[in-house]
């Protein structure tokens, strides 16, 4: 157990943190990820990401970015707004597969209405009653089809459709803005993804889900992983699945 105990400590020096948790938009704006970095950790593939953020020509006609208010050539750094904005869309795509123009006019429509470059990674839009039918407005403005709302209207109230609960249940909020992704489907899984913690590579308990799968298959047991890094057995357990099923995607 000694060797571990040596590599574990080593693991926990070398990953390390970029600093403590904050509610400031300027998190949104950190540059986080290349490109195939964030096509890897959302499951989609990199030329796919590359279109939703640069856009691009298909069959001769030039299409200008969804996520992005512009394109920044080339393949530049991912920022942790654009993260989590790629991954509402990869949510919304799943479920729905609304055309990508409608999408593009919905989230232009969304970043007039709340004078921000990226107003799905805030709170506010899903914030109340009040802020859902700004959203349902901007639906209608742009002609979305209603099967592919984020907001309908019940009997009077207005409420979230699936793709759009799926990804706030996905999301956790700080000052206003997301914080934090949990990668994993499942909403038991303790995996997250936070700007701030582990240079924003998924992590339990803050140990890197990677070093902690890395330990279990050079053959140490579970049990002595988690009293190795000093969290759970189900820590360990739920960062070796994520590690599992990202590496079989």
């Amino acid at each position: 157990m000694l060797w571990r105990r040596k590599l574990c400590k080593s693991v926990s020096v070398n990953i390390g943190s970029v600093g403590p948790a904050t509610s400031s938009l300027a998190v949104l704006e950190q540059e986080m990820y290349t490109e195939a970095e964030a096509a890897r950790l959302l499951t989609v593939s990199q030329s796919t990401l590359h279109y939703w953020l640069e856009g691009g020509t298909r069959l001769g006609k030039t299409y200008p970015p969804i996520i992005r208010e512009k394109s920044r050539g080339g393949h530049p750094a991912v920022t942790w707004a654009e993260f989590v904005e790629c991954g509402w869309l990869k949510q919304y795509r799943r479920e729905k597969r609304v055309p990508m123009r409608e999408l593009r006019d919905f989230i232009t429509k969304l970043r007039e209405d709340y004078g921000v470059p990226y107003p799905l990674v805030h709170e506010r839009p899903f914030a109340n009653q009040g802020q859902l039918v700004t959203v349902s407005r901007a639906q209608e403005e742009v002609g979305l089809d209603p099967e592919f709302c984020l907001v309908a209207e019940i009997s009077g109230q207005y409420v979230l459709t699936g793709p759009s609960s799926s990804f706030l249940a996905h999301v956790t909020w700080e000052g206003g803005v997301a914080a934090e992704w949990r990668p994993h489907d499942d909403n038991r899984s303790r995996v997250r993804i936070r700007p701030d913690v582990r240079f924003g590579r998924p992590s339990v308990g803050g140990i890197s889900t990677e070093a902690l799968w890395e330990q279990v298959d050079a053959g140490a047991t579970v049990a002595e992983v988690a009293e190795d890094f000093g969290i759970t057995v189900a820590d360990v357990r739920w960062a070796v699945s994520y590690e599992n099923g990202a590496r079989a995607a």
